[in-house]
């Protein structure tokens, strides 16, 4: 199989973003973080550090955010019923997640604390 050129991959990968933004409740409000701390970056001016910390933490719980909802949409195609194992696994992506939440919150706390008090 020929793979497409590499223009169409990212506008691939761009079709999926945006579904994800349309669809998806989780990651409308992490998105939504995304902004807000884009915002603070330039409000508190953090140096170039404290700026990568936040977007990569930010960055990484919308990738999360992404993988997971690819794992519970392959297991609702693999098992539309309700299964145990299949909940199983959507708990643990689910999990994974919150992991990212947790500690790109800690962040958050940890670089904001020093501009804001």
């Amino acid at each position: 199989m020929r793979k497409p050129p590499i223009y169409k991959s990212f506008i691939n990968a761009l079709r999926g973003i945006l579904l994800m933004a349309k669809t998806e409740r989780n990651f409308q409000i992490e998105l939504a973080a995304f902004f807000i701390n884009l915002f603070l970056i330039f409000y508190f001016k953090l140096s170039t550090v404290d700026a990568a910390l936040i977007l990569m933490a930010s960055l990484s719980v919308l990738s999360a955010e992404i993988f997971n909802t690819a794992i519970e949409k392959v297991c609702d195609i693999i098992q539309p019923d309700f299964d145990k194992r299949i909940g199983f696994i959507k708990d643990i992506a689910a999990g994974a997640v919150l992991v990212m939440v947790v500690g790109s919150v800690i962040v958050g706390i940890v670089v904001y604390w020093k501009y804001v008090f």
